[in-house]
């Protein structure tokens, strides 16, 4: 028989599971604008605080209220009873601090959007997904973003991932482009971390329209972006060389860019094209270029042949030099070193999410969908469209540590290294045991390294390899990045006492 505790536990278990499935259906009936259902849902859970007190303070497992949830489906009528009659903040905003207005303007529901902002909504709000005016251009919602603009959103608004612009290029939103440039939006403006500007997001993203529109607005051609980034500088027309667009490359050298910029390695675009077999891309190339005395025939053959033949040679010997490497000791070795280095030293702990809220299998279905588009814009290094899209996902299903993984990881190709830590850790206390989260965590840290103000962080970012190492001991990519992580705090700290 069981005692009085384990009643009231059980009671209490079988309570709260009924006040969530309460919640659910109240969210569901938001969505669905059934403004009748609402009302009966919500005084069920009405506890004498009132019904708008009541709406106000029903929020789910990321803090979204009904307003988001109505806003999100263009449920105008259901918003203007939550404005109107319950009084409900139209700037509530989310843990990623998202708000109705940005709900509705990434699904591109201009109606509603214009309702909030008349209601006092603050459209330039920004979240860990960008503003309202960044969804609208990414997504292609070309009223909305006109009617952004109207409202005297600068079209220059900075986030995480850049401008609206730059949303838009990355994103391939030829329309949205137009409009922003109308609209006298920066061509050039560049994110902080890493100096990514709207023309290298439009290439990378392989769309010759956007392309094609900012060489003609006047964008930089020669533009050098990506030193925050482990990728190191690189340009548009690397970039390019890279993907093996020929019609992105001939656009970019006919408006003067320079076939003889090279990356950090010293690889020229031809290298870059050539190394990865883009057959099209070096014929473009091999014209302007001028003969690289190492390359035996200067031909499009000829350059392609040399360049893969190098690639395999180099790959050859680094496999080689890893087979060699007793990796069993080196690792004791890395252990004990950082065994020193951190003694004394109090470490960030994550503590792992509980009470995680419970997700429906539609709505699994929906963050399955969502992913699955997230992870084809990864591959195209579409990664504004990408960050979006696992956003969605990650709204249908907060607790699949997966997806922040997956963003945190698109934060980091961006060089943005806040966000990427934010996503990183989120991953970390859904999925403690998962030793990818460790490494996406202390890539993070490696990331933000270099601030002057941080300087804590080089072995914060060790120490998350090194839990990643505790997890999966053989797994090689930690080790190395842990090894790296604790040269860097070794040289930074060396030169600090020089």
């Amino acid at each position: 028989m069981e005692d009085e505790n384990q009643r009231f536990s059980r009671l209490l278990t079988a309570h709260l599971d009924k006040v969530k499935q309460q919640v659910k259906k109240l969210m569901e009936a938001a969505c669905a604008g059934d403004i009748k259902l609402f009302k009966k849902l919500a005084k069920g859970l009405d506890r004498g605080k009132g019904l708008a007190a009541t709406v106000a303070s029903v929020k789910d497992g990321k803090e979204r209220g009904a307003l988001s949830f109505a806003a999100t489906e263009g449920q105008l009528k259901m918003c203007k009873y939550l404005v109107e009659e319950l009084k409900i903040d139209v700037n509530d905003r989310d843990k990623e601090g998202q708000t109705p207005v940005l709900c509705a303007a990434r699904e591109g529901h201009t109606a509603t959007v214009q309702y909030l902002i008349e209601k006092g909504a603050d459209p330039a709000t920004p979240s860990t997904s960008g503003a309202a005016l960044h969804n609208a251009a990414g997504n292609g919602h070309i009223e909305l973003v006109k009617l952004l603009l109207s409202k005297g959103v600068d079209v220059d608004l900075q986030s995480d991932a850049g401008t609206p612009l730059m949303w838009a290029a990355g994103l391939g939103q030829e329309d949205a482009v137009k409009v922003l440039l109308e609209h006298h939006a920066n061509f050039d403006a560049q994110t902080g971390d890493d100096n990514m500007c709207p023309l290298g997001s439009a290439v990378a993203a392989n769309s010759l329209p956007c392309v094609e529109l900012l060489v003609k607005a006047g964008a930089n051609v020669n533009v050098k972006t990506g030193e925050a980034t482990r990728y190191g500088e690189t340009t548009p027309l690397l970039i390019a060389a890279h993907n093996g667009n020929a019609e992105i490359v001939n656009c970019l050298l006919q408006a003067g860019a320079d076939p003889n910029a090279a990356d950090e390695d010293g690889n020229k675009p031809i290298h870059v094209a050539a190394t990865r077999g883009n057959r099209a891309a070096v014929e473009a190339l091999l014209a302007v270029t001028p003969q690289i005395q190492s390359v035996p025939e200067w031909s499009v053959d000829g350059v392609i042949e040399f360049m893969q033949s190098d690639y395999r040679r180099k790959q050859q010997e680094s496999t080689e030099a890893g087979e060699e490497a007793n990796y069993g000791a080196n690792l004791r070795c890395l252990l004990t070193r950082l065994e020193d280095e951190f003694k004394g030293l109090k470490q960030e702990r994550i503590i792992p999410k509980k009470d995680l809220p419970e997700v429906t299998p539609e709505a699994k279905k929906k963050a399955a969908d969502a992913k699955a588009k997230g992870d084809e814009a990864f591959k195209r290094n579409d990664f504004p469209r990408a960050i979006n899209a696992y956003a969605q996902a990650i709204n249908f299903d907060p607790t699949d540590g997966t997806l922040f993984s997956n963003r945190s990881l698109c934060w980091l190709r961006l060089g943005q290294g806040e966000s990427a830590l934010v996503d990183a850790k989120a991953c970390r206390e859904l999925r403690p045991d998962w030793a990818k989260g460790c490494y996406r965590h202390g890539a993070a840290l490696r990331l933000l390294q270099a601030c002057p103000s941080l300087p804590g962080r080089f072995k914060d970012a060790a120490n998350a390899f090194y839990e990643g190492i505790q997890i999966d001991p053989e797994n090689k990519e930690l080790v190395t990045a842990f090894r790296e992580a604790i040269e860097a705090s070794r040289e930074f700290h060396g030169t600090e006492q020089e």
